[in-house]
């Protein structure tokens, strides 16, 4: 059998007590200045084809960009 370097093995994790402290910082902590922020809609529909969508509604409010 061949001995694996990383495998059934017990590892010392850098990052761990900043993790379980709260201090860790994560890509969704990060806020840059004129950073935009987007949100992913979906259909309600499993298999249905999208043909239109109409953000005339969204475009009227005040800090939309596109």
């Amino acid at each position: 059998m061949r001995a694996f370097k990383y495998i059934g093995k017990d590892l010392l994790r850098s990052d761990a007590l900043e993790k379980v402290t709260g201090r860790a910082l994560f890509v969704t902590d990060m806020k840059i200045p004129g950073m935009l922020y987007g949100k992913i809609l979906r259909s309600p529909y499993a298999h249905a084809r999208i043909k239109s969508i109409d953000a005339s509604a969204a475009e009227k409010m005040s800090g939309i960009k596109a």
